[in-house]
């Protein structure tokens, strides 16, 4: 096994992540099996890929919430209150349809607000994030409720709709080709740029191999999935649907989290803080203010998910979020974050978000009820904790 993640590691990819791509090929499969080829038809596949959006979105923003070693439990509800928020800024506040980019921009500030306000009494104040945040999930939760006294609040406009992902909200075959051919080039223009600054530099780097294996993972990666998405017609057409709205939400965010966390001064001081918050302080780097960011930016995160769900749904309700919480960290952890902090990226954090997701689906297609679906997922929570406390016990081991 030592010998197959090292030959993993010299092709350029990182082996957890390999592992994980591979366990949810065999998911995919075993679920498919079991639901005589329901679970990998394009429609399945595209509903699943809208489904991941929202809760791939908030796990991108836990990774450095668990990373600096704190826990944020209100999320689901910062979604709900947000997404709330935002339903009733359109509805009853700018009723006018082409004023919902304003009310989404005002949710967004909201989220950031409560992130911030969060982030306060943890790091000004000392009191444990599981206790702040804990407060905050029944806090806002009631929020939500009361805002319209439980009322569904609808309809929203129709433009705001889109980017949930309904029946327009998708770019089209002719754009979704393109994109992808863009993504594809871009990807390639910047691992040839790596490796022309290692050379510039006299970095030893990977070999030209390991590079054209990145470049055609990706290409296969990225055009097959936009090529499935392509594959789902719109209802009564042969016209196919094309990439969805929300999932270009949840790329954008995902690239720019990975961004922040790898390429910042604030990402490197997140991780040294994760790694010992006694060090980082003697170090020079300011604990709190770091701490603040991380809330601010789970907060916003919860609100852009918490404007998709709206969109989806095309209605705010009471209900949205509910338990969203426990999938998010659930997919920041099976992603390969852990607890103890210090260590977490992005890119897994979405693979786990769309891991979970792929497990309620299946269970689902299955006919599964919804109490066996909690204990399977609580219980492959408790495996991949596990896991995380044997490969932190052979790192720490000399």
């Amino acid at each position: 096994m030592a010998h197959a993640a090292e030959a993993i590691r010299s092709a350029g990819f990182d082996p957890r992540l390999a592992a994980m791509t591979a366990a949810l090929a065999l998911v995919g499969l075993a679920f498919d099996r079991a639901s005589e080829g329901a679970f990998l038809t394009p429609r399945n596949l595209y509903n699943l890929a809208v489904q991941t959006s929202a809760v791939g979105i908030m796990a991108c923003g836990m990774v450095l919430v668990i990373v600096a070693r704190h826990v944020d439990l209100s999320v689901g509800s910062l979604l709900g209150v947000t997404g709330m928020t935002i339903a009733v800024l359109q509805a009853e506040v700018l009723p006018d349809a082409g004023q919902w980019p304003i009310a989404v921009a005002l949710g967004l500030f909201a989220g950031a607000a409560i992130g911030a306000v969060q982030g306060w009494w943890v790091a000004w104040r000392g009191l444990p994030a599981f206790v702040v945040t804990l407060a905050g999930l029944m806090i806002f939760r009631g929020a939500t409720y009361l805002l319209t006294d439980g009322r569904t609040v609808a309809p929203l406009a129709p433009g705001f709709e889109r980017i949930g992902g309904g029946l327009d909200g998708s770019l089209g075959v002719a754009a979704s080709w393109a994109l992808g051919l863009g993504v594809v080039a871009l990807y390639s223009g910047w691992v040839a740029w790596q490796r022309r600054e290692r050379a510039r530099h006299g970095v030893a780097g990977r070999s030209p191999a390991a590079d054209s294996a990145r470049v055609l993972v990706a290409a296969a990666a990225v055009l097959g999935f936009v090529a499935l998405m392509n594959a789902h017609t719109l209802p009564r057409s042969e016209e196919g649907r094309g990439v969805p709205l929300p999932v270009l939400v949840l790329a954008a965010v995902a690239v720019l989290m990975h961004g922040i966390s790898r390429a910042t001064r604030f990402g490197r001081h997140v991780y040294a803080i994760g790694g010992s918050p006694a060090a980082a302080a003697r170090a020079g780097i300011d604990v709190r203010r770091v701490t603040l960011g991380v809330f601010v930016l789970m907060g916003a995160l919860a609100a852009v998910s918490g404007a998709l769900t709206a969109a989806r749904l095309g209605a705010g309700t009471s209900s949205m979020g509910t338990l969203s919480e426990l999938a998010v960290i659930a997919a920041a952890v099976i992603g390969g974050t852990s607890l103890s902090g210090g260590v977490g990226s992005v890119a897994g954090a979405v693979l786990g978000a769309l891991l979970m997701q792929s497990l309620e689906n299946g269970m689902v297609l299955l006919g599964v009820s919804s109490a066996v679906r909690q204990v399977a997922i609580g219980s492959i929570l408790v495996l991949a904790v596990q896991a995380d406390v044997w490969v932190s016990s052979r790192r720490e081991t000399p």
